[in-house]
Formats: C-alpha cells, sequence, structure tokens
C-alpha cells in the first residue's frame, strides 16, 4: 500500500516511509491511496481474535512493507506493557458500553498508537542505522505516552511542548518526570494550539528537519491514526456479536480529530458495522459548529476541565476534508490555505449533508460534564474521567433507542483528580501508576512560544 499527500505534491511513499516522515513535505496529511474495506469472512475470522491479534491483522492491511512476522512481533510488543488482558475491554453499564482505553502505562488512550510507535521508530532506525529527534505537542496525554513509549530507546530523543500549566498536574508530572537523558519537556506560554502551530511551522522547514532528523509522534502521524482503528474495530465486532446489533454508534471525546478519525476509517473498513460517530466537545466547539451549523471557524480558547480538548485547530480536520473534497487534493489544498488565511472554511449543501452522514454532534459544557460524572457515579458506581464524561453526555442526548452506543473512554480519572474531586466529593483513588509522582525528581524548561527558541533548543540539545 501506497501513501499520498492530503495536497497531492508529495510523491507515493509506502507505510515505513509515511511514517518516519510524518507531516508530508508539502504541508498536508499523509493517507493510504484507497482505504481497504474487510469483506465477510475476514469480518467473522476477527471476531474470534485477541484484541493483538486482530490490531496486527487490521495493521497488516496498512503497513504492507513490514515482513509480517516483524510486524506481528512488534505489535505483541507493544501490549505487554497493559495491565488488562484484554488491552481495551468493553463494559456495560446500563444504556451503554464503555470502550476502556487506559490501561496503558500511562493511562490514556494515547498509549495503544504510542507504545506502537515507539516499537516501529526503534524497528525502522535499527535497522537503517539512523537517528531520529521526536518533535511534538500535546494538550495533556499525547505527550506522556510518547516519552513513554521512546524513553531509554536508543538512537531517539524526544522534544515534548505542553502548554504551561493548562495541563493536570497529574499530566504534566507524568511528563516532566521522566528524566531519561532523551527526554526533553518543554512548557511553552501559550496553549496547546500554539506550540501545534510551531510544530508544524518546524516540520514546514525541510531544511532543519532533513538536518535534525526530524519525527513526528502527534496524531499528524498516520501510524498513530491506523493504531487506534483496531480498538474501534474490537469494540464494534464485540458489541456487534454479543447484542445480536447489526450495527453500532460510538461517541469520541474530541479535539484534534485524530481519534474520531480513526473511527472514521474503522467505519470504511467495517461495512455496515458502524453506523454514526458522534462527535462530542467541550466549550471549545470548533468541531460541533462544523458538524451542525457548517461553521469551521477559528474561536478563542477556553480552559476547561477536560484540557486535551481545549483545542480551536483541528490537526486531523484536514485527512477528512480530503474525503469531504471527494479525493481533490487540489481543493484541499486550496480550503487549507484559504482557512491559514483567514480562520474560516464554507461548505456546500451536498457537503453539509455528507457531514451528515458522517457525524452527529454535541457539546457538553463544563456543568453538564461535572454532571455526568456525578450522575454515572451514582447510578453505576463508576468514576468517569472529565473528557469521556463529555462523549457520554453527547451519546446519552443522541442516544438512538436500539442502536448500542459505544464510549470512548480515554483517560483514568485519577489523571483529574480535582475535577472528579468537584463532582463526586472526593478525589478518585490513584493506580499504583500515578502514586509517588509528586515526590519524584523532574525536569522541563518554560520557554516563550516562538518558533526560533524552539529550533534553537533541538539544536542545542540534539547531539
Amino acid at each position: 500500500m501506497q501513501y499520498i499527500s492530503t495536497r497531492g505534491r508529495t510523491a507515493p511513499m509506502p507505510f515505513t516511509e509515511a511514517v518516519m516522515m510524518g507531516l508530508a513535505t508539502d504541508g498536508g496529511l499523509l493517507l493510504p491511496e484507497s482505504l481497504p474495506r474487510a469483506d465477510a469472512a475476514t469480518i467473522d475470522q476477527w471476531r474470534r481474535l485477541r484484541y493483538p491479534d486482530l490490531a496486527g491483522a487490521v495493521l497488516a492491511l496498512f503497513a504492507t512493507d513490514i515482513p509480517a512476522n516483524d510486524l506481528r512481533d512488534l505489535v505483541q510488543r507493544s501490549y505487554t506493557t497493559f495491565t488488562h488482558p484484554e488491552i481495551t475491554p468493553v463494559v456495560r453499564h446500563g444504556d451503554l458500553h464503555i470502550l476502556e482505553l487506559f490501561h496503558g502505562p500511562t493511562l490514556a488512550f494515547k498509549d495503544v498508537a504510542l507504545q506502537f510507535l515507539g516499537n516501529v521508530f526503534e524497528y525502522l532506525l535499527q535497522r537503517s542505522g539512523g537517528r531520529m529527534n521526536i518533535l511534538g505537542a500535546t494538550s495533556g496525554d499525547t505527550g506522556s505516552a510518547a516519552i513513554y513509549g521512546v524513553r531509554g530507546k536508543e538512537r531517539i530523543n524526544i522534544f515534548i511542548l505542553h502548554p504551561h500549566k493548562r495541563v493536570s498536574r497529574i499530566q504534566e508530572l507524568q511528563m516532566t518526570t521522566v528524566i531519561d537523558p532523551n527526554v526533553f519537556n518543554l512548557a511553552i506560554r501559550g496553549t496547546f494550539d500554539d506550540g501545534q502551530a510551531m510544530v508544524k511551522g518546524i516540520f514546514n522547514d525541510i531544511i532543519f528537519k532533513d538536518a535534525y532528523q526530524l519525527g513526528a509522534v502527534n496524531s499528524i502521524n498516520w501510524a498513530r491514526i491506523v493504531a487506534q482503528v483496531a480498538y474501534y474495530v474490537y469494540a464494534a465486532l464485540r458489541v456487534t456479536g454479543e447484542t445480536g446489533s447489526p450495527a453500532v454508534d460510538f461517541s469520541v471525546p474530541t479535539g484534534n480529530f485524530g481519534d474520531i478519525f480513526a473511527g472514521f476509517v474503522a467505519r470504511r473498513l467495517l461495512p455496515g458495522q458502524i453506523r454514526r460517530l458522534v462527535l462530542a466537545t467541550n466549550e471549545n466547539n470548533l468541531l460541533t459548529r462544523f458538524v451542525n451549523q457548517g461553521d469551521y471557524s477559528i474561536g478563542q480558547v477556553v480552559r476547561t476541565i477536560s484540557p486535551s480538548m481545549d483545542i480551536q485547530v483541528a490537526s486531523n480536520f484536514e485527512r477528512y476534508l480530503y474525503y469531504l473534497n471527494n479525493e481533490d487534493a487540489d481543493r484541499t489544498a486550496r480550503d487549507m490555505a484559504t482557512f491559514a488565511a483567514t480562520g474560516v472554511l464554507s461548505f456546500a449543501a451536498e457537503q453539509r449533508q455528507t457531514i451528515g452522514q458522517d457525524f452527529l454532534a454535541a457539546t457538553v459544557d463544563e456543568a453538564g460534564t461535572l454532571a455526568v460524572i456525578r450522575d454515572f457515579y451514582d447510578a453505576h458506581g463508576v468514576v468517569l474521567d472529565p473528557h469521556t464524561a463529555v462523549g457520554v453526555g453527547a451519546a446519552q442526548a443522541l442516544r438512538e433507542p436500539g442502536v448500542p452506543m459505544i464510549c470512548l473512554a480515554t483517560a483514568h480519572p485519577a489523571k483529574f483528580g480535582e475535577a472528579v474531586g468537584r463532582a463526586i466529593g472526593r478525589p478518585p483513588e490513584l493506580p499504583a501508576a500515578l502514586a509517588g509522582l509528586t515526590t519524584m525528581a523532574s525536569r522541563c524548561t518554560v520557554v516563550d512560544a516562538d518558533m526560533d527558541t524552539i529550533k534553537e533548543f533541538i539544536v542545542r540539545h540534539a547531539g
């Protein structure tokens, strides 16, 4: 399988080159030339597989240039770090099914992809004899998951930007208490959008990118997306098998559009098995406005109790836009240029109809999020983190009777103890992975949100 850019000006390449490139050289995002579809016999076979085996089967459709045995080993090793035997179990609570994605080493859904990506990077660098300097921005969980995926690995340094004092205390400590010599944490005086813009700007400086062998771990890297496709497939097949329903809906707490785009790919991969994707946002509701009103325009970032979703520029939206434009790369490039210049995109009636067929959307504000956490705890004895609560709130508002609804539980509630405490009157119990973080040594550099400053830091520390 070959990979192309959403903007059409990058030569096709195999999976391994796409992983190492991250952001396409023309500024676009990489995608498969065509999205695969599983036939009925394959779907029936997949229903019986354990999660690592299913993930390997899904990834094999996209990573066709990695030898089968090597890919199988990479996938199996990636999930030995998870504490639940099912890796991503699906648990029913009342009318909802909760897909638990927080059983990895940093207790967030991003471990599912970043444990795999870290191993792929190491595998490819060992094969080539090369080195890599990973650069990424995080709104909370990507940073720690990426750091845990590559800490201590030879041939790799990692530089992670997070918005200073705009992530939860636990999220900050999970990053900054990793003091391996190949890990560099930078707290920027600004928002996640500022950090993401700088990362994209640095990657678009091709001379600098090549000189310092920069690699991407944000969801601009296709490997992040495809690794997440696997848990949609796993959950959909488990729930349709258990309930006898022909199809399911998913509710996805969404900020950067990466996780829900993985759902979009899974929906194409499993014809008829996934009906609708519910896009759930907090007060930073760019994407809800896009789905419900056709209004894709940048607003002001609002600080909320679900900080990983405090985003106004959704980096992965361009991938969906490519399909919304009927895979017209030139049109997509023009649209992204317009958005960069004006901060606004508009959509024709036909496009809005397509959007409505792909997604439903709802915004859950802070009061609503706290109410969901409290009510779900009272009803089921289960504590939700605030991001998951946004997804559950949207699911409750938009669920259709008779269609199973699967809600993505994206993080362990203990990562957001203050918000949970406000909702249920006490902080959640800290799991072993988080206990003791406050007493550990930490290392972090606070810097201005300035691209030249970030470049200079990389130059000094890249080695």
